[in-house]
């Protein structure tokens, strides 16, 4: 499975059956949050085997099952945090669905259980990542339109409406798809991409936008994109 083929068949699942994560799975998910770790300025930790988590009375009003593997997602406190976490998040969500894995982001539905990570000064959790074998392979949800959330035109390169569909799929908090990009030109050769993040009450806007720029890269198959 590609990226490209991930991100079309990746829902965010919520129940999953009691199966513990394979080792070639767990060495591959390692190495890469390792190296995101060591390039990226983040402390993601992948905790295998821990229920209490997702045991609490925000769990289950989540609607959240047998979740014995999830992915902590913390780093440095900065104003970048959030879309670095999005970003770099996403990297490993799509990974997992390539492995056979289903995943959900979970901003709030989850209790930090004592001793199952480690934060070193100055470090914050942004979020959990649930990870496993799910019950089923979820569902999609109504989307936008490209057109409500870009410029994209008969004069926009085609790349450009290909990564707008697919930032169009990518995983926001309660679907609220509150972004936007725009084309704005070459410079250098290189595609110069004007990305936003709307205004909600519900939060995790910066997180959203980093998710659907790691899925516009993908879909428009460009990794050199100056991003404004």
């Amino acid at each position: 499975m590609t990226l490209q083929e991930a991100i079309e068949a990746r829902h965010s699942v919520r129940a999953y059956k009691e199966q513990p994560l394979t080792e070639d799975v767990v060495r591959l998910l390692e190495e890469q949050i390792a190296l995101l770790n060591r390039d990226c300025n983040l402390h993601i930790q992948l905790i295998q085997n821990e229920p209490k988590a997702f045991q609490g009375t925000m769990a289950k009003y989540g609607k959240f099952r047998n979740v014995c593997n999830y992915i902590v997602m913390a780093g440095k406190k900065s104003e970048n945090l959030d879309e670095r976490v999005g970003y770099y998040g996403e990297h490993l969500v799509l990974l997992s669905q390539t492995l056979g894995l289903n995943t959900c982001w979970v901003g709030l539905s989850y209790s930090k259980v004592p001793g199952t990570y480690v934060l070193d000064d100055g470090e914050k959790i942004a979020c959990y990542i649930a990870i496993g074998y799910g019950e089923t392979q979820g569902v999609g949800h109504k989307i936008k339109t490209v057109r409500q959330v870009s410029n994209a035109s008969d004069i926009t390169p085609s790349w450009f409406k290909k990564g707008v569909q697919a930032a169009l799929l990518a995983p926001t908090a309660v679907n609220q798809q509150k972004f936007s990009f725009e084309y704005v030109g070459m410079e250098n050769n290189r595609p110069k991409i004007r990305a936003k993040k709307g205004f909600s009450i519900i939060g995790y806007t910066q997180m959203d936008l980093g998710i659907a720029k790691y899925h516009f890269e993908i879909g428009a198959g460009k990794d050199n994109i100056i991003w404004e």
